[in-house]
């Protein structure tokens, strides 16, 4: 008889290691609170137009289409993508002449650097040369593998190795010694936002974010990101898996630490082991209510933990197409970006930010009535355990106001203030209570040095027996790419506890 699994959370780690393990044979049942799969990985449907809530760039496509080909399914099946030229459009100033789209094509990249200075050219291939190295050397010592103890991070060979990735200069800085046009380092820094950590103190090993994108290149998957989630919860059904929406956890069964399953409202869920795909810190201070199981991890220890920062995004129906604007993707900088970053940082409301516009109906049409746009607005913003504000409606006008004013600067939304009929809202509130993430953090712990490798949750749980962990806030961090890399991590550890061979 197949052992059986709880799942806890259909979000992206969640489903991708139920798929796993069911593949392998055991028997898996995902419970999620909400009706519909993806966690973050949401979909919003108004007035006719369909937005990705949350995660909305795909990078390192191969890992999403790994998920698939596992089960030996061809993931063009589940998940057609195109590759975007350009990646996005980057905005400094309301001028054509600061408004530069940023390819993953060699040669429209070296015009565009050769067009800044041969110099800045020059420089921006050292840092690819340099940042390549220290990214297979994450790539084969860190972001694949466990940390079950101290001895599999503190010896000479993983010190060696450690010491490889540079991790103690910032990203701003390191972007620095390559490059000197403030503009292409903002360009090759700013990525760092995409895991929620600041590229003025976050280390300079995340400077391979715009690597994987410059050369894996920037994808859209038809329907939006929204169907990797469902499509993975398609895959799992046809495995014969088992989910069960609107049915939110309410804790880990664990007796002499160890868990045997899950307590929902009314009942008793029994299990052979637990994988829990929600946010970690909520799910140690509330889900594992054993004091011994905690081990370190207690309500002190998680309340004193660095977080990354949350979002505040605007999703606008409008009533026409923008023709005049090419990419999928858009990054408009603040004027003084510095200041911004570090304002998010220390918990400041802020003015004139810089926020990232994404607009899916221009890839897909079947995301907007016929002949019109969605807009996907997001702005970083502070998370709510250092915020010196509260999000009350003067505060998404007055994030919406700034948005907005500064969107009409740009050529084509000279009127989008009046162009607007339909207007939906996430804040950092809305991220905690409908996510459970953590203060509103909408990319899980923060990665700074203390809180990455072996100083990150582990997947496999220190302190209580079969249970485990994946999501953005364990080893190895935040990012749809690898969050999936998480998955398999924690779905290789269970198996190498209950088998005694590594998957």
């Amino acid at each position: 008889m197949s052992k059986k699994i709880v799942v806890i959370g259909a979000g992206v780690a969640g489903l991708a290691s139920a798929i796993r393990l069911q593949h392998e044979g055991y028997e898996v049942e995902i419970y999620e609170k909400e009706a519909i799969p993806g966690g973050k990985m949401h979909q919003i449907k108004k007035d006719g137009y369909t937005f990705d809530l949350g995660p909305s760039i795909v990078m390192m496509p191969q890992i999403y289409r790994e998920v698939f080909e596992l089960t030996g399914r061809d993931p063009d099946d589940y998940i057609p993508m195109k590759r975007l030229d350009p990646m996005y459009t980057a905005y400094f100033g309301t001028e054509e002449k600061e408004k530069f789209d940023v390819s993953s094509d060699l040669v429209k990249l070296m015009e565009s650097l050769e067009g800044i200075s041969d110099e800045d050219a020059k420089g921006f291939l050292s840092y690819l040369q340099d940042i390549y190295g220290r990214f297979i050397v994450a790539k084969d010592h860190f972001l694949q593998r466990p940390f079950r103890n101290a001895l599999d991070f503190y010896n000479p060979f993983m010190i060696k190795q450690a010491l490889k990735l540079k991790t103690f200069d910032s990203a701003n800085h390191s972007i620095g010694k390559f490059v000197k046009d403030k503009r292409l380092q903002q360009m090759l820094s700013f990525q760092t936002l995409y895991i929620g950590v600041s590229p003025v103190n976050g280390p300079s090993l995340y400077t391979i974010i715009p690597m994987i994108e410059l050369l894996y290149g920037v994808w859209f998957i038809e329907g939006g990101m929204y169907t990797m989630a469902k499509s993975m919860e398609r895959l799992f059904l046809e495995l014969g898996g088992k989910v069960h929406y609107n049915s939110p956890v309410e804790k880990i069964l664990i007796e002499d630490k160890q868990a045997y399953g899950i307590l929902l409202r009314d009942k008793e869920i029994l299990a052979d082991y637990v994988v829990c795909n929600a946010d970690f810190p909520y799910a140690i201070k509330n889900l594992v209510q054993d004091t011994a199981a905690k081990g370190k991890y207690t309500d002190k220890k998680i309340d004193s933990m660095k977080y990354s920062c949350s979002c505040f995004i605007m999703y606008l129906g409008m009533d026409r197409k923008y023709e005049g604007v090419d990419q999928l993707h858009n990054f408009v900088f603040a004027e003084d970006l510095d200041k911004n970053l570090e304002d998010i940082f220390a918990g400041k409301l802020l003015d004139n930010p810089s926020y990232y516009l994404y607009m899916g109906s221009k890839m897909d049409q079947s995301m907007a009535p016929e002949g019109k746009d969605g807009l996907y607005l997001l702005v970083p913003v502070s998370d709510l355990s250092i915020a010196d504000y509260e999000w009350t409606e003067e505060t998404i006008q007055h994030y919406r106001t700034e948005v907005l004013n500064s969107l009409k600067q740009l050529k084509g939304f000279e009127n989008v203030e009046n162009e607007i009929v339909s207007e939906t809202y996430m804040t950092p509130i809305d991220f905690k209570e409908k996510f459970n993430a953590y203060n509103g953090a909408c990319f899980g712990l923060r990665p700074n040095l203390l809180q990455s490798n072996h100083f990150r949750p582990q997947a496999k749980a220190k302190n209580c027996e079969n249970l485990y962990f994946a999501g953005s806030s364990t080893h190895p961090g935040a990012g749809v790419p690898i969050v999936l890399m998480s998955a398999k991590i924690a779905t290789e550890e269970l198996i190498l506890d209950d088998r005694g061979v590594k998957a």
